[in-house]
């Protein structure tokens, strides 16, 4: 398995249509003002999160369960920065859709920038063969609140490329998060 470069990423988002919108360089600035970099780097691409944020609150004190999730531990929020309260996570969504190969595995880890601020981004898989928008996770380690800014770079993604394909993809077995769109709950 090896990882793949700048070009390689390009020319499968271009050709293929891996990543929608896609960024072909890193952009640093916008209207002149600087942005947390996002688009193409050297082996990885750096995604951007939607402006639609669930940040969880405990004013319901419910438990918190992967099997039986109740929406109403989050607050919707639609804006372009999130204020995740101190020792918190919100979700996010990527604005990039993801179309993953089937020979490939890609892996999203968090930017330095957010986790000098203490501001940890979930890794996740994204398995061969699966698509949607990405949900992201971010945890506010912090005693203080903090700051995640949309349209900005949140994460980025690593692509590692199989000598061969697996024998039962993402999308062979039906998988529950399939073309997810938007922030998507956890599901049993």
């Amino acid at each position: 398995m090896t990882i793949k470069s700048d070009r390689w990423i390009r020319h499968m988002a271009e050709a293929h249509g891996m990543i929608e919108p896609f960024e072909p360089n890193q952009v640093r600035t916008v209207n002149e003002q600087r942005v947390i970099s996002y688009g193409t780097s050297s082996y990885g691409y750096d995604v951007r999160c939607a402006t639609d944020f669930k940040i969880f609150t405990n004013i319901n004190s419910a438990v918190v369960d992967p099997k039986a999730f109740d929406a109403n531990s989050f607050v919707d929020v639609h804006a372009d920065v999130c204020i995740i309260p101190p020792n918190s996570f919100a979700l996010a969504y990527t604005l990039e859709y993801f179309r993953i190969p089937r020979n490939v595995l890609t892996v999203c880890v968090g930017k330095s920038t957010y986790a000098r601020c203490g501001i940890i981004v979930n890794v996740t898989p994204l398995e061969p063969e699966w698509e949607g928008h990405v949900t992201l996770e971010f945890s506010n380690t912090t005693p203080l609140p903090a700051k995640i800014y949309a349209n900005e770079g949140v994460a980025q993604m690593l692509f590692f490329e199989s000598d061969e394909s697996c024998a039962t993809s993402y999308a062979d077995r039906g998988g529950k998060y399939m073309k997810q769109r938007g922030v998507t709950l956890p599901r049993s």
